[in-house]
């Protein structure tokens, strides 16, 4: 990254659009097994509650000093509520819609002895009144933002792709996507997509060489009219595909801890960066830094520019 570079982030502004959640933490002791079943028995000591999926992308680019908008759906329930509150402790500013006929998206994790033992998800799609009032809110909002993310879990937040994107598109707005899914077709014409390294292959089918994976990485970005495909590879670190070069960044992690939400650290530090004007090569380089601290954090977590030495 280029020294002389110092970004700004507080006068970025991102809005990020998609499946929102709530990670609810039971942590305890194991110190037995079940009588009843060959399960461990876990006494719940302590619990704790985060923002997951889209609403956990607001919360890195949040923690990096960015201006974030979150549009998505929650239920007209508890874990709404919760949701809303995280919200305004971090200063994200509340776009949620409120669904009287279905109940917030929970993902529920069992931790003995600093290790998952157990999730359990809770979800319902949105209705599509609901959705379409999502629809023409995105478009009010979209003005306000230079950068738009939307994190797609498939859980049926982002059914209006297609027209989010073409909206932002018109706007010259930087578009990134975390896609998920058997077709990217409804993906085209953002400007970045972030597949790991499996969802990709679900799509263009496995690979033998690293020549192999260029040619199907570049028909795809080229088919699907982006600027730029980013395929995070765990180990393998991340490569980023555009029209002029193919560039790779090596895995920084020290050690891999948990990797829970470690995709929605890494499209949030790359939105950050662009937000604030870096290059998009400098903005990968920070985006895999903080893919790499994120991975040796328990649950899903977030990482500071102090840590990024920005």
């Amino acid at each position: 990254m280029n020294a002389a570079f110092s970004p700004s982030f507080d006068s970025t502004r991102i809005l990020v659009v998609g499946d929102v959640m709530l990670d609810r933490y039971w942590f305890g002791e194991v110190s037995r097994i079940s009588p009843e079943a060959p399960v461990p028995v876990v006494r719940v000591e302590r619990s704790e509650e985060r923002l997951g999926g889209a609403a956990n992308v607001a919360r890195n680019a949040a923690a990096l000093g960015a201006q974030i908008g979150l549009l998505g759906v929650v239920g007209q329930d508890e874990a709404g509520a919760a949701v809303e509150q995280l919200l305004h402790g971090l200063n994200i500013k509340s776009f949620l819609n409120r669904d009287i006929a279905i109940s917030t998206i929970i993902k529920l994790r069992v931790i003995g002895r600093q290790q998952q033992l157990l999730r359990v998800d809770f979800e319902e799609p949105p209705s599509d009144t609901v959705l379409r009032d999502k629809l023409t809110q995105y478009n009010t909002l979209l003005p306000q933002y230079e950068v738009i993310v939307l994190s797609d879990y498939a859980k049926g937040s982002l059914v209006n792709v297609v027209d989010m994107i073409a909206a932002a598109r018109k706007l010259d707005k930087w578009i990134l996507v975390d896609p998920k899914g058997d077709d990217f077709t409804c993906y085209a014409g953002a400007s970045i997509l972030t597949p790991n390294k499996s969802e990709l292959k679900h799509i263009v089918g496995s690979w033998k060489t690293e020549d192999e994976l260029t040619g199907k990485a570049q028909r795809l970005r080229a088919e699907l009219d982006l600027k730029a495909l980013l395929v995070t590879r765990s180990e393998e670190g991340m490569t980023l595909y555009t029209e002029q070069a193919v560039s790779h960044f090596p895995a920084m992690a020290r050690e891999v801890y948990d990797v829970s939400g470690a995709g929605d650290t890494v499209i949030a530090a790359l939105a950050t960066m662009l937000g604030a004007g870096m290059s998009l090569n400098d903005a990968v380089a920070v985006a895999n830094r903080a893919g790499g601290i994120v991975v040796g954090k328990l649950g899903t977590a977030t990482v500071t520019k102090e840590e990024l030495f920005l």
